[in-house]
């Protein structure tokens, strides 16, 4: 059994990257210069270093997104958090390839300027979501929710030749509420509403639009590429997250979004009641690893999977296990048959993560990568 960790999730890498100052690298790292605004410029460091070509480099000292910490209160769960990031860096790779173009988290839209978008029209005048004024709780619920619950923005960076760095396009993601919630009363009982996709897809399509429009506005971003993507936010008692269902993009100087595409990526949880012919067999699958570890494991555990489809097809399967082990030697034994059952009960091209947990602390990470037959394992020590 091999003992060591294989990758590090990139947006845990960024995170430490978060808040350093110019630091000393390596040879191989490039020093270059970024245009800030059309009158300055600062210094930047180029790691050398690329997990994988579906991640973006990031340039150093990292910059904190202008609107940090507002989308901890926006959005509803973790999973959707993670999601309507990395899910915008994915639909970002057709736009800016990651051997071009590095990343950068927002710089444009601040706290402020956010807030003030994500407002009722009829409390501020530049909000993008629907006036309720003269309506009551439920008349809102149904005529006028609140459509966007937060935006994400992301800037992609490219060098100009002559060793300087400037924005190359922008991302943006709009977080939409698939469920609206409401109180009839101040603390009373909360009532929701379903919100249909074609009323998301209808209004999402407006709001990207105006955005558009006053991104172009501002000062940098009057020519570069901006692309949007629409972020299905799902009901805060999901334990998986939603996904982008569509995107467009508005190109050099344009500020009119063209060609809006579907994007067709879910998540599902497993094991799952849907008789859905792509879901059969991961799910006949998933259920005879889950019996494995209940025979292995006279204790209670409870095996969870969330199941990433891309245009029909699963990609990925991530599955938590959380186990009470009573010694080293129990949770090592438990490790390799866990090792040794996702090689026999999952196909070879389907990527698995397993996350072994005791008391809420990470105890192993199982990865088997698509296309390869066994699993690397790494044990944590405390």
């Amino acid at each position: 059994m091999k003992r060591h960790l294989r990758w590090i999730p990139a947006m845990v890498a960024t995170a430490l990257l978060a808040g350093c100052s110019l630091p000393s690298f390596n040879k191989n790292s490039e020093v270059t210069t970024t245009e800030t605004t059309s009158k300055s410029s600062e210094s930047t460091i180029i790691p050398s270093m690329q997990i994988d070509d579906q991640y973006y480099r990031t340039l150093l000292p990292y910059k904190e997104s202008a609107s940090r910490g507002l989308i901890v209160s926006n959005i509803y769960s973790r999973y959707d958090i993670q999601e309507a990031e990395t899910g915008l860096m994915r639909l970002s790779l057709n736009q800016f390839p990651t051997d071009k173009y590095y990343f950068q988290e927002g710089q444009y839209l601040d706290a402020k300027t956010m807030k003030s978008w994500l407002s009722r029209s009829n409390v501020d005048k530049l909000g993008l979501n629907p006036s309720n004024k003269g309506m009551n709780p439920e008349e809102s619920a149904t005529k006028a929710p609140i459509y966007v619950a937060h935006v994400i923005e992301q800037n992609y960076l490219t060098k100009t030749g002559d060793k300087k760095v400037k924005l190359g396009g922008i991302s943006i993601g709009l977080a939409m509420n698939s469920v609206y919630y409401y109180q009839k009363e101040a603390y009373g009982a909360t009532y929701e509403e379903a919100i249909p996709q074609a009323q998301l897809l209808e209004n999402g399509k407006k709001i990207a639009q105006k955005m558009v429009k006053r991104l172009r506005s501002m000062d940098g971003l009057g020519n570069v590429p901006i692309t949007v993507g629409l972020y299905k936010q799902l009901s805060h008692k999901d334990i998986v997250p939603g996904t982008y269902f569509a995107t467009a993009t508005a190109g050099e100087g344009s500020s009119s979004l063209q060609k809006w595409e579907t994007v067709d990526e879910e998540y599902v949880r497993f094991p799952t009641d849907s008789t859905d012919d792509k879901y059969s067999e991961t799910n006949d699958n998933f259920n005879t690893f889950k019996d494995d570890i209940d025979t292995y494991f006279t204790n209670n555990t409870n095996v969870i999977g969330r199941g990433f489809f891309k245009d029909g097809k699963i990609q990925r399967l991530s599955i938590e296990i959380p186990v009470k082990f009573n010694g080293t030697g129990e949770m090592i034994g438990f490790v390799q048959y866990v090792s040794s059952a996702v090689s026999s009960q999952f196909k070879k091209d389907l990527q698995v993560e397993i996350s072994i947990t005791s008391s809420n602390k990470p105890e192993a990470l199982v990865v088997k990568d698509s296309g390869e037959a066994e699993p690397y394992v790494h044990i944590y020590n405390d």
